[in-house]
Formats: structure tokens, C-alpha cells, sequence
């Protein structure tokens, strides 16, 4: 892959590779940070071919969770268990007999991940996922390679195992993968890899869905890949991996129609080398770590210098991205 052709912003530090040898492993990041302590937190990466990492705010590799094939993962923080609150953690897994969706427990207290359940899920290749929370009712979205979509509740029943119940199936014309939903206004964002970005309410009736942004496109060139929200004051972006050119494209969505406001690119900086070929990506608002205003972490299909020339996570200050978008 050639480097991004969006606004140039730079790396400000990256992950260990991915311990699988084989490429296309790394896939999907998700963000984590104590709402007592923003110092605290983690970001936790998806091994297509082997299982889950969790880093620090900084990049450094914390943990890493065996088994299966996760894809994509997110998370809810506030998740009721016996145990008390805990963070509820998702990845759309095809590697674990009779399951298509792997729940983890995130503990607040020792930043420590665990494998909760395996629930299975009516899709004959479980592929993207995306949670999201509705009221006190907890939701996880998988969705296929066919473009079939599955909307469940999840809880922790009287036995402390996964309460897990299919709500609605809905679906688009050909695969999706990532996906994502504002909970502040129901809104589910859904990416048809090869035709752009869908737009669906987060109901229980019949799925009322609308494309928001074609592909290809100026804003984007297949596959459209990871897609996630950012949230400053009262403005909500919406970024999506442009994987085709190496780009991520950004709107204002809290209004009612979409907001286009440009494309940015990750360029190699102090040492961490420029993302190219991007999956996933994940953002943040707010003090992340050392990032005052916002991080984002994007996956990168090739971490220069890696053996076998493995994937990895680069992290990006979004004051960086803001300067270069003039948002």
C-alpha cells in the first residue's frame, strides 16, 4: 500500500507488533479510560488469528488473551455483574466452536481482562461487531460477510453466565464490517465495505437505514473499513478507515444530516512509521492519557522494521488531527 493521501498528521507512538507471524492479523483497536482518572486506561487490539492484546495509554502491551479468531471489538463501561460494575468488552470471533461472539469482563479496579462467555450467533461468518446501550439494556451488533445483521440484549443472569437474546436481523446489500452507535441519539453507523456507509435507528421494529456516504468516492475508497465516534462538547465526529487510499474520513454527525469535514492521513513521526492499508480505528474525546483533548488509534497494515512484516497500532493526538482538518 502507498502512503495516505489525506491531510498529513503525525504518528505520536505505536504498539509492539502483533505476535502472529502470518500478515493481516492486527484488525481492531477499542479505547478504555477510567471516568475517575483519566491517567488510567487501556486500549485493547484485536489478532485476527489468535486472540486479544491490551496496551496502556501509551502503547505499552499489558496482557494479551488467547483463543480464538476476534475481528472487531468495543466496549461499554458500567456493565452490572455480581461482582460489581466491570467493562463489557465484544469482539465477533469465527474461531470458537459453536460461537460468534467472544464477552470479556474488563476489571476497573486491576485494568485485567478476562474471557466471560462464547454465544453463538445465526450468521454463517460472524465478521464485524459493535455494542452499544439503551437505557439500562446493554446491545451487541454482529454482522456477516453476506450482509446479514443480528441486534442482541446481553446481561448477567442469576448464574453470573451471559443472558444473550437475538432483539431484531436486518441486513445490507453486500458485506459490511465496522460498525458503530451514538447511544446519546440511537444511531447505528454501519459500513458496506465496497458501497459506503449506512445509517440505521436503533430500535426494536423493522431497520430504517439510509447511506450517508458513497464508495468510491472523494471521501472514500474501498474497502470502507473501521468506523468510530468522537465526542468534544457538543460536536460528534464520526471517523471512518478509507482503506483503499490510506485515509480516514471525518464528519460533524449530531445533527440531522452529516457533516463532511475532510480527510487526514498518518505520517511516520519521531521514529514510528506512516499507517498504510488501515482496518480498524478507534477515538476517544477528552484527556486520554497524555493526550489532553483526544486520542485515536488506527491499525496499521504494515509496522515497518517488524519481522514477517507484521501489523500493529499506531496512536495519534486528535489535536493533531483537529489542526490538520481545521476543525
Amino acid at each position: 500500500m502507498t502512503l495516505g493521501v489525506g491531510k498529513p498528521v503525525p504518528a505520536a507512538a505505536e504498539t509492539p507488533s502483533v505476535g502472529t507471524e502470518a500478515r493481516d492479523a492486527a484488525d481492531d483497536p477499542e479505547i478504555w479510560v477510567d471516568p475517575k482518572n483519566p491517567g488510567r486506561g487501556v486500549v485493547i487490539g484485536t489478532d485476527k488469528k489468535a486472540g486479544l492484546y491490551v496496551y496502556d495509554l501509551a502503547g505499552k502491551q499489558l496482557q494479551y488473551v488467547p483463543g480464538g479468531m476476534p475481528n472487531n471489538v468495543d466496549l461499554r463501561d458500567g456493565f452490572p455483574t455480581a461482582q460489581g460494575p466491570r467493562v463489557l468488552v465484544a469482539a465477533s470471533d469465527r474461531g470458537r466452536p459453536g460461537a460468534g461472539a467472544a464477552l470479556f469482563l474488563l476489571d476497573p479496579a486491576t485494568l485485567r481482562l478476562a474471557l466471560w462467555g462464547e454465544v453463538p450467533v445465526d450468521l454463517a461468518e460472524p465478521y464485524g461487531l459493535c455494542l452499544a446501550r439503551r437505557g439500562d439494556t446493554f446491545l451487541v451488533i454482529v454482522n456477516g460477510t453476506d450482509g446479514q445483521v443480528r441486534q442482541h440484549t446481553v446481561a448477567a443472569g442469576a448464574d453470573g453466565k451471559p443472558l444473550f437474546r437475538e432483539e431484531r436481523r436486518f441486513a445490507v446489500p453486500s458485506q459490511p464490517e465496522g460498525c458503530v452507535v451514538d447511544d446519546a441519539t440511537g444511531r447505528l453507523y454501519l459500513g458496506e465495505e465496497g458501497a459506503g456507509i449506512w445509517r440505521f435507528d436503533l430500535g426494536t421494529g423493522p431497520a430504517k437505514g439510509e447511506i450517508i456516504a458513497r464508495a468510491p468516492s472523494g471521501m472514500l475508497k474501498p474497502d470502507v473499513e473501521g468506523l468510530t465516534l468522537l465526542r468534544e462538547g457538543a460536536s460528534t465526529y464520526l471517523i471512518a478507515s478509507s482503506q483503499g487510499d490510506s485515509a480516514f474520513a471525518v464528519w460533524n454527525v449530531e445533527g440531522a444530516a452529516p457533516r463532511y469535514r475532510g480527510r487526514f492521513s498518518v505520517m511516520a513521526s519521531g521514529g514510528v512509521d506512516a499507517v498504510t492499508g488501515t482496518d480498524g480505528v478507534a477515538a476517544l474525546g477528552g484527556q486520554v492519557g497524555a493526550f489532553p483533548q483526544g486520542l485515536v488509534v488506527v491499525q496499521d497494515d504494515e509496522d515497518q522494521g517488524a519481522t514477517g512484516g507484521r501489523q500493529n497500532f499506531k496512536l495519534v493526538d486528535w489535536r493533531a488531527v483537529k489542526a490538520a482538518l481545521g476543525l
